[in-house]
């Protein structure tokens, strides 16, 4: 059954971000929206949810169809609000005093425990935010269920409860999400909708199969345009020399013959399906500068230890060698965050625990691109930390998708995306030859995900990185470090570890 209908939806901001949009969305669909940073899925969802008029088109909703949408951004006036209040007030007031039980339900399936319930949403973390959106949309019953970036700020166990929840949800309620999380919409979606300018996508399959349908789709096209190009082409030459004859000749046939052939030739490329190009977001780039050191970071069996001095677990020998991608495992609270910042610190010379080689040119980016300054401006990140003249650095921002207007804004306003491919920007011109990488891949489209893996592993980077993201760390890593009880052991692949939470979710 057909509960909403979209008819040659379109939506223009100063450039189109998307046209003629064709899409039925039934009862039993779970349907993953795709496209890059900036390409129109929050205003398409916004257009769903009614709360943005289309530039064209209709939307057809079946009546009295009830749409729950959980937006990517908490609300400031939430911030002061406990989590279990914010879900209750969500409540229509004439229901709250008799049917609060709701809220409890809720709470209880999205395994929300007592103690972050009576906690205002500014004392929470990201995941733990994100949950009391969903609990706020879904405590009120919807027919259908739109997320933006549900899986934003969580960890591995949040991310498959929420994987769990929502294949637990009745089959009657659908569910239309946008995600960079490639593993994740394999495991939720039955749907893909490829979100473009012009002539956008829908395959009945998820993520990856869908991306595979698109890939072949998109060469079948290309093949269609040469070969009717060619025809038109081919069609143009016979033209001209029956004109030639035609006009020595003085044969009238000729000549009408002449103009048949030039007329299929311009139906033929006034007709040729354009092949889709996608506009890039910006380049991600990285270099590695090499070095004759074969171990760059030794753990000589240090103790990792709390704040307070309380020991999390010891590393045993550890080496990070020339061209090791080391990934680091571990469940929240396991340690991680502190054996990045001893490593962090050697590297900056500001703790000898844990020995570096004097060759190494490190560069570190941490999980909320703490090395960018929200005051500052793109082109004063660039010239006043490296010696390249304005017209290179220009140059080098506009190639990671920050174009010239944008560069001596504040950095505080440019996109998630943005600021990460600035981040990377910055990484790269230190000419380094170690990175350190916490969760890299925040705030990158999956274009942008693609492209870091490739870079990481085509210039051979030599890396130690930390990433909840199952297909980038399957994708980049050769070597695997799993915080595991009181030790930090190494494994050949990180399938247990991963079985492991989610299970645990």
């Amino acid at each position: 059954m057909t509960i909403i209908n979209t008819n040659a939806l379109g939506v223009t901001l100063g450039d189109p971000l998307f046209s003629d949009l064709n899409l039925t969305v039934s009862k039993s669909d779970r349907i993953g929206l795709v496209a890059a940073n900036g390409r129109g899925k929050t205003t398409l969802l916004d257009c769903l949810a009614g709360e943005h008029d289309p530039t064209t088109g209709d939307i057809t909703y079946a009546r009295g169809l009830r749409v729950g949408y959980v937006e990517q951004y908490v609300p400031d006036e939430a911030l002061g609000v406990t989590l279990y209040d914010w879900v209750l007030a969500a409540l229509p007031p004439e229901q709250v005093d008799f049917e609060s039980w709701r809220v409890d339900v809720v709470l209880d399936e999205l395994s929300v425990p007592d103690e972050m319930q009576h906690k205002t949403l500014g004392e929470l973390s990201g995941g733990w935010q994100r949950t009391a959106m969903l609990a706020s949309v879904w405590v009120k019953e919807p027919d259908v269920l739109l997320l933006d970036e549900p899986t934003n700020h969580l960890d591995l166990e949040r991310v498959a409860l929420l994987e769990a929840w929502l294949g637990n949800l009745p089959r009657e309620t659908p569910v239309i999400l946008t995600s960079h999380d490639r593993a994740f919409l394999d495991a939720t979606t039955n749907r893909t909708l490829f979100l473009r300018a012009e002539n956008s996508r829908v395959f009945n399959l998820p993520f990856s199969a869908a991306r595979a349908a698109l890939d072949e789709s998109d060469a079948a096209d290309e093949r269609q345009l040469a070969n009717d190009m060619n025809k038109a082409k081919q069609l143009r030459r016979q033209a001209a020399k029956l004109k030639n004859v035609g006009i020595n000749s003085g044969s009238d046939l000729l000549l009408t013959k002449t103009k048949q052939l030039t007329e299929r030739a311009d139906k033929l490329e006034a007709a040729a399906r354009p092949v889709h190009r996608e506009r890039s977001a910006g380049d991600i780039k990285l270099v590695n500068s090499g070095t004759h050191s074969k171990a760059l970071v030794t753990l000589e069996d240090i103790e990792v230890q709390t704040p307070d001095g309380r020991v999390l677990y010891k590393t045993g020998q550890k080496w990070i060698s020339r061209g090791d991608r080391v990934v680091l495992l571990g469940a929240n609270g396991t340690g991680k965050t502190q054996l990045v910042s001893l490593i962090q610190k050697a590297l900056m010379g500001e703790d000898d625990t844990v020995k570096c080689a004097a060759s190494i040119v490190p560069a570190f980016s941490d999980q909320h691109l703490s090395m960018l300054s929200a005051a500052d401006t793109p082109i004063s990140a660039v010239t006043s930390n490296f010696s390249i003249g304005d017209e290179r650095a220009r140059a080098s921002l506009a190639g990671a998708g920050i174009n010239f207007q944008m560069q001596s804004t504040n950095i505080d306003a440019l996109s998630g995306g943005q600021k990460a491919r600035l981040a990377m920007l910055l990484l790269r011109l230190r000419n380094p030859n170690f990175y350190l990488l916490d969760e890299p891949t925040n705030h990158l489209d999956i274009e942008g995900q693609e492209a870091l893996e490739a870079e990481l592993i085509d210039n051979d980077v030599s890396c130690l990185l930390v990433s909840h993201d199952r297909t980038f760390l399957r994708n980049v890593g050769n070597r695997f470090w799993w915080i595991k009880g009181k030790r930090l052991v190494e494994i050949d692949d990180p399938e247990e570890f991963l079985r492991g939470e989610m299970a645990r979710g």
